[in-house]
């Protein structure tokens, strides 16, 4: 065999296998990135177990449209620069459909790039809408997500604020990508809605000690105050909050509040906390007319069933972001191309944070009128809002 006929040969099979490949698979890869061990593990943990519950269910029942759903998972432990080292094994060496996840807004944004490079979409399971919002105002073209984004829970926060009366604030958050994100909409947000900021404090995403700073806002006197971190800060302030005596002033928490872990941890603390949440929390107070209601006590009997632990608002982020990757899987196959215009223009699914109406000019598809529910902690549980 001449050495030009070789090389033409090899081309020929080369490109037969790049077009036949597909064609012969007998699986879609669908990677998933989470913080399932190290600070962020309260989100990472329930993502994976939710993730693995509903790639076994669909393969217990034939796959999507015949093929297997392979599940890729890494853990990036929180860390950011994990976090794109397993994104870019996902998008390069694992040849996944599509990604979810990460867990975390700072780690999300570290990898937007990696999406938009090797144009293979991405379904963010963090809540900073810069995820799917660049400088200029524009939505990322291969970047989607699922939680509700932090100006909506300030809206969520500030209208119910509004109604009780409140106008003298103070902030106090983590100097983390959440944190930032949701301060910097905190402050944005309050003259539209009448507020005054009197205080505004910040922490490190590590710290155990918060008193300093509240013992600043204590002595400005604000009618409510509201704390925007994740993990055990977000408890810590509130046991530093309930020692200084403070239990007086009115405490909202983030949506990033979203597991009854916090709760017991609080030790009492929490009692009378509000926090904008999801359906997925509180589906037992669903009437049976809400658009919810069945995928919210199904998601919520499959897991507790198989996990012996209650759901979280973080389990609900992997739900609805593999349920929508495998929506567009069942639709147009692995055509990564195609995964991203439909997950662009779909509408009408119903998740576990709300009902997803995406658009070219909104990749999260959400409105927080719908997306939350305002619960207030009573006797060591959700409970509905007045």
């Amino acid at each position: 065999m001449s050495k030009k006929f070789a090389i033409m040969a090899m081309v020929c099979l080369f490109c037969c296998g790049v077009l036949v490949a597909p064609a012969l698979a007998d699986s879609y890869k669908v990677g998933a990135v989470f913080s399932v061990t190290g600070r962020a593990s309260f989100l990472g943990d329930p993502e994976k177990k939710t993730a693995e519950l509903i790639a076994d269910e669909i393969n217990q029942k034939g796959g999507i449209n015949g093929k297997k759903l392979e599940l890729i998972i890494y853990d990036d432990e929180g860390d950011a620069t994990k976090t794109n080292l397993a994104v870019k094994k996902l998008m390069t060496q694992d040849k996944v459909c599509v990604v979810i996840g990460p867990s975390l807004s700072g780690n999300s944004l570290a990898v937007v790039p990696l999406a938009e490079q090797y144009k293979i979409p991405l379904i963010s399971c963090a809540a900073s809408y810069k995820i799917v919002t660049d400088d200029a105002g524009k939505q990322r073209s291969w970047v989607f997500k699922v939680p509700q984004s932090d100006s909506m829970a300030v809206e969520a926060i500030f209208d119910h604020m509004k109604k009780k009366g409140i106008k003298k604030i103070a902030i106090i958050s983590a100097t983390d990508g959440f944190g930032k994100s949701g301060q910097s909409e905190l402050v944005r947000l309050a003259p539209q809605y009448g507020l005054e900021i009197v205080a505004d404090e910040s922490y490190g995403p590590q710290d155990t000690d918060m008193t300093a700073q509240l013992t600043k806002i204590k002595g400005l006197t604000p009618q409510a105050i509201v704390n925007w971190s994740i993990g055990p800060p977000q408890v810590t302030v509130l046991r530093n909050y309930r020692d200084l005596g403070m239990t007086g002033i009115v405490f909202y928490q983030s949506h990033g509040f979203g597991s009854r872990k916090n709760i017991e941890l609080a030790a009492g603390a929490a009692e009378g906390v509000y926090t904008p949440l999801g359906a997925v929390v509180t589906p037992e107070a669903l009437p049976e007319t809400h658009p919810q209601k069945k995928v919210t006590m199904e998601y919520t009997n499959q897991y507790t069933g198989k996990y012996r632990e209650p759901v979280s608002t973080f389990g609900g982020h992997a739900w609805d972001a593999l349920g929508l990757a495998v929506d567009a899987l069942n639709a147009v196959g692995c055509d990564r191309a195609k995964i991203r215009d439909y997950l662009e223009n779909k509408k009408g699914f119903v998740g576990q944070h709300g009902v997803f109406n995406f658009s070219p000019n909104d990749h999260n598809g959400l409105v927080w009128q719908d997306a939350f529910n305002m619960i207030v902690v009573k006797g060591g549980d959700w409970a509905m809002a007045d």
